[in-house]
Order: C-alpha cells, then structure tokens, then sequence
C-alpha cells in the first residue's frame, strides 16, 4: 500500500505563486513531483541488495528547475519535441511559434507546460509502477540514469520494441521517411549494451523517433536494464512513438542533485509522444486535436529488481 504526501518545494519569482512538492512512497520505490512542470525531482529505487538510490538526473531546489536547463523530469507540450521553422497550417492559414531551439520550435516553445503549474496532481498507483494520464498533448521527459554514481549509461542494457524509426536531417527534424530498424544501428528489438553498441556503430548517441508497434491500447514500450545494481525499468504507453536521447548534449556545466555534475551521456531519456512534426507531415499520426475532440494517453513506467 503506497501513500502521498505534500509539502512546500519554492516560490516563483516575483509573486508568482508556490510550488508544492508531492511526494508518493511505496515499499520498492520512492517519487517525488513539483507542481512546476508536473516535473518528476526524484525517483529513489532499490536495488537488488535492498538499497535505495535516486536514479533521476535534476537539482536540490527551485532554482535549480527556474534555470536555463534541457527540461529534467518535465512534461513538456503543447506539442512535444521539434516542429520544423516553428510553423505549421491548419485550414490554410500559417501560424509561427517562437524558435527556442533554432531554427526549430522545440518541447512548446518559450513557454510550454514545463514552466507552468498545474492545479491538480492526484496519484493513482503506487506501487512499482509511475503512472501517468495524460489529457493534453505533452509528453514526459525524464533524465534516467539507474546506477547514480556511475559516470554515465555505457553499461546500460537497452530494447526498443520498434520495428521502424524516423530519421532526422542536420537540425533532428525528420525527414518524412518511416525507414525499417532492421540491419541498422537502430534495431534496438533485442538487448544491447550501449556502450558496446554505439562504439560498433561509431555513433555519438540516441536522439530519434522509435515508431512503436501496437495500438491506442497499452503496448509494451522498452526495458532498461542495468546488470550490476539489477535494477529494470520498462515502459509501456498508448502513445505511437518514444524519443530515446542518450544526453549528447550534456556537457558538465549543470549541476544537480548532492554536487553531482552531469556530462554527456550521464543520463537517458524515453519520451512517449507522437511522432515529431506530425503537423507538417501529413502521413504522420494525427496531431491537431480539433473543436470536441479528447486527448487521452497514458504511459507507465514499471520499476523492478532482476
């Protein structure tokens, strides 16, 4: 049986309100969400000999969340990852967004769900398993790194179960083609270890679109696993594709949680969402929520000790 409990995180600048912190515990796991971003500060896991450690990337404090920083724990929208130029049409007429990744809008732009608070957070499982229902279009990024200590993900075991991805141009827009995982880098279908993995295909990591297998009903996602603390992650999601991005750019100048400093490739993401620059692709899944239409997803990520 798990429990919630609330308390004080911050207060936002210049009167903007405060920022509570949630905190929800059962016996194999421990989450703690501000109401910043409904962003996800902590994660504390036990491993296979029964001890307890943070594996989420992110900061001590408020500031930490208020600074300059690649969106750790957040959720992210109105529409999650890249649109192209940061325009797009409905009905023929063009809209622009703000190009806060350029020459692309990214993640919602200079103000998206990450920097807002939402009214309400309510918990519905505690268990081993994060449970989040979403009804907007957003998507969560969480910077996982399952060890904590260890310097980065090398020894980290990776399935995608994706037999298609997308690939992106020089500015990771994709480039509208579905191209198959088989024969390439990126059939991640079965285990991988990471570091071994990106050394044989001389890659500088992860940052892509993995087109998932599956319906709107909940489907398997990916596993994570790593071997030495036993501890597994899986995911599984309504939505049709997951970002994997492997913090390439990391480069060490943050610093988070107890003095850590997070360089590249200290930390991994899986961000259930719909396929990037879906509004200008018109063979992507659908994207624009129309007058009377619902957004309803749901991803979990399911924690475990092998």
């Amino acid at each position: 049986m798990g429990s919630v409990t609330r308390a004080v995180f911050g207060e936002l600048p210049s009167g903007g309100g405060t920022v509570e912190k949630f905190q929800l515990q059962s016996d194999l796991l421990r989450v703690d969400i501000i109401s910043w971003g409904c962003t996800i500060t902590a994660i504390e896991v036990k491993d296979r000999q029964g001890r307890a450690s943070d594996v989420v990337l992110g900061f001590a404090d408020l500031e930490g969340y208020l600074q300059k920083q690649p969106y750790f724990g957040a959720v992210v929208g109105r529409v999650a990852n890249r649109i192209a130029k940061g325009t797009f049409k409905v009905d023929g007429k063009e809209y622009r967004l703000a190009l806060n990744k350029e020459p692309n809008s990214l993640h919602g732009g200079v103000r998206g769900f990450d920097k807002v608070s939402p009214v309400l957070i309510c918990a519905q499982e505690v268990s081993s398993a994060l449970y989040m229902a979403c009804s907007s279009q957003f998507s969560a990024t969480k910077a996982l790194n399952p060890t904590l200590g260890s310097p980065n993900i090398y020894d980290h075991e990776v399935t995608i179960e994706a037999d298609t991805y997308l690939p992106v141009d020089e500015t990771l827009i994709p480039t509208g083609e579905v191209a198959p995982v088989q024969g390439t880098a990126f059939d991640l279908r079965k285990p991988v270890e990471l570091g071994k993995h990106l050394q044989d295909f001389h890659l500088n990591g992860f940052d892509h679109n993995f087109c998932l297998k599956g319906s709107k009903e909940k489907h398997f996602c990916a596993r994570v696993r790593h071997a030495a603390s036993g501890r597994v992650l899986e995911v599984y999601t309504t939505q049709p594709g997951v970002q994997f991005y492997t913090g390439n750019f990391l480069d060490g100048t943050l610093k988070g949680k107890s003095g850590a400093v997070y360089p590249k490739h200290s930390g991994f993401c899986l961000e259930t969402q719909n396929w990037p620059d879906a509004v200008n692709q018109p063979h992507f899944p659908r994207v624009l929520l129309r007058p009377g239409e619902e957004y309803d997803h749901t991803t979990w990520f399911k924690f475990s000790v092998a």
